[in-house]
């Protein structure tokens, strides 16, 4: 047995077959094939069934990683996506788009000197085998009940909170101001790393199983809040944010310059059979361009890789920092580039300069210095370093904030923190209003989608626990000051602001 356990030690790290850089660029197919069987067994058996699994205790989900590797090495694939799915409303999504390398693989404890287990693409072989074989169904729910939830968003936390409040017998209705389900899964992530087919078939589960989709729809032009909180028994607000952040730079408005998500979107739709009018013109076409990226996160990844396939002349990323301070993956870096992707590091820019269209950035080096509040090195202008890089077309990839929803909802009650997110009770997940909830990057800010499906499961949890002490005649805590309740609007706006996770994408 013990021999059995030590298989790490004999068997190194190997990950499904990578399409050559060549072929890949020239598609928005997935770069990796998928595991054969014996392949998928032997890297699962790697796992040494430690006591302390660190690979569970990092992952948002708390996935039972040890336990379905242990089935798919043992060729139980029918109890490894049982175990899979109990705990994850899309492993397939997350075990493609996760970043591994910093979360469960990172903190894999056999990781230093053998390597991690291969975690992500067998949580993506097992779920994959499932729906091959017939093995995800639609939530059933044992019995109907009458009341009916709301959810506004149809991205990866409202699709995880449907599903799990379909389970329950709720009627639940999903709300999305796009034309398809999905949010950023379908709009922001590009095909090379999530083919829509994957985002389509968990959308049409969660009809097959009841869930009701109106799309098109914007609460505070279709329907107010409170037209929605009284056609319902309660309301999940889990919109995501889209708001671009921005740099105030001299030459801001000259043409050619993008935000990432209008880039990618465009991009998307196009794959998708749509007609863009901006793409067909060439605005939003990297084609022929010299690309110029500002940002270091995933989405900047996602903008250089989406430019490259594009046929961009040539692609580079500016970011201020160096590449261990990337928050982005690394894993993303190093397929970047093996495509061809040139990264300036520890460089900012300074303005846009071009006449009508921009020409180029001008740029400044940049050291780090001293450790600010965060425990991250300050970025420190060089003296004297200002220099030119020149561009067609610069795409600005800098994050997220949340929108105004208090003016967007026509609920101008509805509590936000000093962020401008949702605040919440982070014991119920309810707002301020009663019976309405929030979940996702609404609340913790631009985050990753593992997070969201965590805080949609959540949020349904307590939604259920409201409406069965509401059923119930019994008081509910989040509505009572005495106990620090969500209807104290300053408290609830304090303690968000004390405990929301944000991650940065500078």
């Amino acid at each position: 047995m013990a021999e059995s356990l030590l298989r790490f030690v004999d068997v190194a790290q190997e990950h499904p077959s990578k399409r050559e850089a060549k072929a890949r660029t020239t598609d928005f197919q997935e770069i990796y094939e998928d595991y054969l069987r014996p392949k998928a067994a032997e890297q699962a058996a790697r796992c040494s069934q430690c006591g302390v699994p660190f690979c569970q205790i990092h992952c948002p989900l708390h996935n039972n990683i040890p336990d379905w590797l242990k089935m798919t090495a043992e060729g139980r694939l029918d109890e490894a996506y049982e175990i899979s799915s109990a705990t994850n409303n899309m492993p397939e999504i997350c075990g493609r788009i996760c970043p591994q390398d910093r979360l469960c693989e990172g903190n894999c404890v056999i990781e230093k000197g053998f390597e991690s287990v291969t975690i992500g693409a067998i949580e993506r072989y097992i779920t994959d085998t499932a729906w091959d074989k017939g093995w995800v169904t639609p939530p059933s729910p044992k019995r109907e009940l009458s009341q009916s939830i709301g959810i506004v968003g149809a991205g990866p936390g409202g699709m995880a909170a449907a599903e799990e409040l379909r389970r329950l017998g709720y009627q639940v209705v999903v709300y999305d101001r796009y034309d398809r389900v999905g949010g950023l899964l379908i709009y922001g992530i590009p095909n090379f790393k999530l083919e829509k087919e994957i985002v389509r078939r968990r959308a049409d589960l969660l009809r097959d199983g009841g869930v009701r989709f109106q799309l098109d729809f914007e609460v505070g032009r279709d329907a107010s809040l409170q037209e929605l909180r009284e056609k319902h028994s309660a309301i999940l607000i889990a919109t995501g944010v889209y708001k671009a952040r921005d740099a105030a730079l001299p030459g801001v408005g000259l043409g050619n310059i993008i935000q990432s998500m209008t880039f990618l979107t465009a991009s998307n739709r196009k794959g998708l059979g749509d007609s863009v009018a901006q793409f067909e013109s060439g605005e939003l076409d990297a084609s022929g361009k010299r690309v110029l990226v500002l940002g270091g996160g995933d989405t900047a990844m996602d903008c250089v890789r989406t430019a490259v396939r594009q046929g961009a002349k040539s692609v580079k990323c500016l970011y201020r920092r160096d590449r261990p301070n990337m928050p982005g993956s690394m894993r993303e870096v190093e397929h970047a580039q093996e495509e061809g992707v040139e990264f300036v590091w520890l460089t900012a820019p300074e303005a846009y300069l071009g006449d009508d269209v921009v020409r180029g950035v001008r740029a400044v080096r940049i050291r780090l210095g001293a450790p600010d509040a965060t425990g991250r090195q300050t970025p420190e202008i060089v003296a004297g370093s200002s220099h030119e890089i020149e561009a067609d077309l610069v795409i600005k990839a800098l994050g997220f904030d949340p929108e105004d929803l208090p003016t967007l909802f026509a609920e101008p009650g509805l509590s936000v923190t000093g962020w401008g997110t949702i605040g919440i009770d982070f014991r119920t997940k309810m707002t301020n209003l009663d019976g309405v909830f929030a979940a996702g990057d609404i609340v913790r800010g631009a985050s990753l989608v593992v997070w969201a499906v965590r805080d949609g499961r959540d949020a349904a949890a307590s939604i259920h626990s409201f409406l069965q002490k509401k059923l119930a005649g019994q008081p509910n805590e989040s509505n009572d000051p005495e106990r620090g309740g969500s209807s104290d609007k300053g408290k609830s706006t304090k303690r968000a602001s004390r405990r929301r996770v944000h991650q940065s994408v500078d």
